[in-house]
């Protein structure tokens, strides 16, 4: 008999629909029968047991919020009569999970681009980075026109990283804009980049450049449109056409895989995300770690409400110290603009 729902870990209160349920049909389950009381889209939870309001919901073996009424055995669980249990800063106790892993390390390789510093890059991609959002309309156009020139034959990709930073912006938020940008100039995926300057930006184009440190002159290059005698088009064009045709002689090579470095992205959630895409994406990252590479989690609010579970990994007190001061600092900027620590979370991400 085909199953059309699962329960995920032996203390759920809840089961996943595979398939929709009407409401009447007949769950059985741990010696029980649950009659479905509404109906149920796939993907979405039905209760076991009754459980009063302000009961914790049970799901993944962990608390996934707290009822907001009292509900039956049987009912639809979503976001309408499920609250978060998220809110402020919390103490933390470090109770490590002795978890062995057993993966192999299998000396496996991946083809990708050895840059001059030693890095890698996954793709071999043409740049243009503005240091200010003041030239992204003329980095746009020297794209459009390379793109049309070139049919992007022999890399991977002609982008703009266009923003709407560089000026008018103080102290740490000025910083962090180019430690930003810095970051992507600098980036292995990245055949060559100019740097595209205004010239009276706070993000002075000499300034950033300095910022850079050692960087590869062959590869980067910089235009800074008021210093231009002449068409910036068609001098930003000479430059890119050069950097076009080194890039294009860049060749795929083969690199130990504990060099791979993957970011990982939320993206938009459903009832099967938590038992396919991410468990799928977690055993992957296990993997890759084993074998010396790195995966990044890169959304701190995406962590809220399943943190003690990364902090129960961590291989030290010290870096679970530091993993508490990630989560709570970022709580304490929510709370500091007044904004619920809670509500991050999409509406379709609730509905999900």
């Amino acid at each position: 008999m085909e199953q059309t729902f699962i329960k995920i870990d032996p203390k759920d209160s809840v089961v996943v629909c595979l398939q929709p349920k009407k409401k009447g049909d007949i769950i059985e389950i741990d010696n029980q029968r649950v009659t479905v009381n509404q109906d149920t889209p796939a993907g979405h939870k039905i209760l076991l047991t009754d459980v009063s309001e302000g009961t914790d919901i049970i799901k993944y073996g962990y608390p996934i919020g707290h009822a907001k009424q009292d509900l039956k055995a049987g009912d639809w669980v979503n976001e309408n009569n499920l609250k978060t249990n998220l809110a402020g800063t919390l103490t933390y106790t470090y109770q490590p999970v002795d978890e062995k892993l057993d993966i192999p390390h299998e000396n496996r390789t991946f083809r990708g681009y050895r840059r001059k510093n030693g890095e890698v890059g996954t793709r071999n991609e043409i740049w243009i980075v503005p240091t200010v959002g003041c030239v992204n309309g003329i980095a746009e156009k020297l794209a459009e026109r390379l793109r049309k020139e070139t049919g992007e034959e022999g890399v991977d990709a002609i982008y703009t990283w266009h923003h709407n930073y560089g000026c008018s912006q103080l102290s740490g938020d000025h910083e962090n804009t180019r430690k930003v940008l810095r970051d992507i100039v600098l980036h292995p995926n990245a055949g060559g980049v100019l740097v595209l300057g205004l010239g009276c930006e706070n993000n002075q184009p000499d300034k950033f450049e300095e910022f850079l440190g050692d960087y590869d002159h062959d590869r980067i290059k910089f235009l800074v449109t008021q210093q231009v005698d002449g068409d910036e088009m068609e001098v930003g064009m000479d430059i890119l056409r050069k950097l076009y045709d080194t890039a294009r002689q860049d060749q795929r090579t083969e690199v130990p895989v504990n060099e791979l470095r993957v970011g990982l992205k939320c993206g938009g959630s459903d009832g099967f995300s938590g038992i396919t895409a991410n468990p799928l994406v977690g055993r992957f990252s296990d993997w890759l770690v084993a074998q010396g590479g790195t995966t990044i989690l890169t959304e701190v609010p995406e962590m809220f409400g399943a943190e003690t579970i990364l902090m129960n990994r961590c291989k030290t007190e010290q870096l679970f110290n530091e993993t508490v001061s990630m989560v709570n600092n970022f709580k304490e900027y929510f709370l500091s603009h007044g904004e619920p620590v809670g509500e991050n979370p999409s509406p379709g991400n609730k509905a999900g």
